[in-house]
Order: C-alpha cells, then sequence, then structure tokens
C-alpha cells in the first residue's frame, strides 16, 4: 500500500491536462514504465470507466490500485493521486480570486497545456499500434473519432461503444483460451451501499448542513458521466441558492489550472459553502463526489474481468479498446489541442518536447519543468486572449 501511495502521490502532482491526459500519465507509468498489467488490461479498465458514471481517470486509478493491492491498494492509489490536488484547491480558496488572474500564473498553465496536448498524443498512438491493426478496428477507431468531432455528446460517446461492442462482439469474438473459465460474480455489498445511499442522504439532507452537502455532492457524482466538465452545471443548479456564479467560475478555473482530477472542484466549492468549518466541509464535498464512482466501479470490476474471458465478451472488448482509442484520437483535438496550440510558436515548443520525450527519454518532472519555463517564454511573445 506504501508503494501504490508513493507512486500515486508523485503522479498527483504532475497530472496535469485532465483525463485524457490521466489515462495517458497513467498508462506510460503502469503499462510502459512498471508493467504492473498488459496494454489490452489497461485498455479494459479504460473501457470499463467509461460505461459508469463518476470521475473517469480516478475509476481508472482505483481500478489499478485495486488490482495491485486488493481495496487497501485502491485507496491507497485514490488518496496518493488526489491529495495533491486537494491540498493545492484548499490553498486557492484561501488565496484571493486575484491570484488566478496574475499574467505569470497563466502563462504557466498555458505551457502545461502544451504538455497535456503531448501525453494525450503519445499514449493514443500507443494504443493505436496495440489496437487497431485490423481494418475492422481501425475503423471503429477512425468512425469514433469522427463522430465524436462532429456530434461532442456523452450520447454520442455512450452510443459508439455501444456500437463498437456489439460489432466486436458478433465479428471479433474467438476461442477462450484452455483452461479459463467465467463465472458471474457481482459484488452486491458496494452496489448496495450506492443505492443506500443515494435514496437515504436526501431524507437526511435537511438535518444540517453537513448531510446536505454529502447530499448535493453524492447526487452529482452519482448522475455524471463525462468528467469533471459535466459535473459543473450539474452542481450549479444545485447549489444555486448558495453559492454565486462568480465563486463556480473561480473554483472551476482552479481546478483546470492544478494537477490531478477536476472533481477536486468539490474541494473549493465544500470550503466555501462552510466559512465555519471548511476544512470539514471540503473533506465532506471531496469525498462524497468520488464515492459513488468507486462504488460502483466495485460492484462490478470482478464481473468485468471474469466476462472478459467469455468469446463474445472478448471480441466486444477488442471493439470497446478500438473505440477508446478513437475516444482519445477526439479528446487529442478537442478539447486538449485546441486550447493549447494557438500559433506555430507553440507547435514549436510542443514539438521540441516530443524531442526531449522520445528521444532524450526526459522524466516527467523535467517535461513539466520544460513546458512550464516554456509557456512563460511564450508569454513574452504573444499576450494570452482574454
Amino acid at each position: 500500500m506504501l508503494e501504490i501511495f508513493k507512486i500515486f502521490f508523485a503522479l498527483g502532482w504532475v497530472s496535469f491536462g485532465g483525463p485524457a491526459a490521466h489515462i495517458g500519465y497513467f498508462r506510460h507509468t503502469f503499462v510502459e514504465q512498471r508493467a504492473w498489467l498488459s496494454d489490452e488490461e489497461y485498455a479494459q479498465l479504460v473501457a470499463l470507466s467509461q460505461f459508469l458514471p463518476g470521475p473517469g481517470s480516478s475509476q481508472v486509478g482505483f481500478a489499478l490500485g485495486y488490482q495491485r493491492g486488493g481495496l487497501g491498494g485502491a485507496c491507497a492509489a485514490f488518496i496518493g493521486f488526489t491529495l495533491p490536488s486537494v491540498l493545492l484547491m484548499l490553498a486557492v480558496a484561501l488565496l484571493s480570486s486575484q491570484f488566478l488572474q496574475q499574467p505569470l500564473f497563466q502563462h504557466v498553465v498555458h505551457g502545461l497545456k502544451l504538455l497535456a496536448v503531448m501525453v494525450v498524443a503519445d499514449a493514443t498512438w500507443g494504443m493505436f499500434k496495440n489496437f487497431c491493426q485490423q481494418k475492422l478496428t481501425l475503423s471503429l477507431c477512425l468512425l469514433t473519432a469522427i463522430v465524436l468531432l462532429l456530434i461532442p455528446s456523452l450520447s454520442s460517446q455512450m452510443l459508439v461503444l455501444i456500437i463498437g461492442a456489439l460489432i466486436g462482439a458478433f465479428y471479433l469474438k474467438h476461442p477462450t483460451s484452455p483452461g479459463k473459465t467465467s463465472r458471474f460474480s457481482l459484488s452486491w455489498p458496494p452496489l448496495v451501499a450506492f443505492l443506500a445511499l443515494f435514496f437515504a442522504l436526501p431524507l437526511l439532507a435537511p438535518l444540517s448542513s453537513y448531510w446536505q452537502t454529502m447530499d448535493q455532492f453524492y447526487q452529482a457524482g452519482s448522475l455524471v458521466f463525462g468528467g469533471g466538465h459535466v459535473v459543473l452545471p450539474l452542481l450549479q443548479n444545485a447549489l444555486a441558492d448558495n453559492l454565486s456564479t462568480d465563486t463556480f467560475l473561480t473554483g472551476y478555473a482552479a481546478a483546470q489550472a492544478v494537477p490531478g482530477p477536476m472533481f477536486t472542484l468539490a474541494t473549493f466549492l465544500g470550503f466555501v459553502l462552510h466559512p465555519e468549518t471548511p476544512v470539514v466541509g471540503a473533506l465532506l464535498a471531496t469525498v462524497a463526489i468520488f464515492l459513488p464512482g468507486f462504488l460502483l466501479l466495485l460492484a462490478v470490476i470482478k464481473n468485468w474481468q471474469a466476462l472478459s474471458n467469455v468469446p463474445a465478451i472478448a471480441g466486444a472488448l477488442q471493439g470497446v479498446n478500438a473505440c477508446v482509442v478513437g475516444l482519445l484520437l477526439a479528446a487529442l483535438y478537442q478539447p486538449v489541442f485546441t486550447s493549447a496550440v494557438a500559433d506555430a510558436y507553440d507547435l514549436a515548443f510542443l514539438l521540441i518536447g516530443f524531442i526531449l520525450l522520445k528521444v532524450a527519454r526526459a522524466p516527467i518532472l523535467v517535461l513539466v519543468l520544460y513546458f512550464a519555463v516554456a509557456g512563460i517564454l511564450l508569454g513574452f511573445i504573444y499576450p494570452l486572449p482574454t
């Protein structure tokens, strides 16, 4: 557990760029460097996270910790990866909102967005080489990217994954390996806990402001698909009577700027909601928004691995894996590339970053420092748009 915590804690300080970039960081660390699992097994975890509500990249990290060290390992992975972001969001909440408007800070963030472009591109290419070698899988990948670029919505994402699974089940299935059996083994305790909290918290909410915060953030975490960007309108509607729009936007901007999961927006909002006990409010909101996604993951992860040995399911996973590459490809362009690369100067610094990554094999901390400095230098070349 200590090993898992240390690895994820280090990643939590440098994982800029949102869920797509986090998936790239995880793949680079746990598939390429440490070989904890294969590319195929990793893609299955990514695909599973796409079907469940909650923070997708954090669910992947939770699942990686679970496979390595059981429930204790999963909790160590979650705490390690999320703690840096929580600490930074607490610091932002303590400081004036003017901190987010400082030009130097904005330029550093711009440079780190270029880092996210590089990480997502590298992950997309690596997974493409593994999962898109057949004509059918290549077609699924490209069609997924096309659909999501033209119709970027949650329903489109779910639809292409379902279609990819159905096509794979019929046309990509292969015989089960000898000696392997598959058995349905849904874990009921986490599912029961998820449902109990989902229906009980609204009844407890009128009793105190703490229960109300738990209810508001738990419901948001239970209903959101697609990550931190989608949770914003849900929380804004739920908390409209308690917090101003400016507060939401300040927290949202901070969540995009710091490393780690964007769901730590809840840390900022919980801090502001409970001025008398801000740290307690921040921790309650943070736990509440992450908890439903993790309970659902624990309910199905054992069954997910068992079902992967069924020939039709194995074929469906091949189809889904190809679609996951398409998801990353679409995310690489929008929002990762379009929000980071504005002109030839950005592209030039990005290409130098690729040389450092692929040729010099620079460690991630060196790359973070390089892109932070690059952002500052770019600030002298041209001003960022307001």
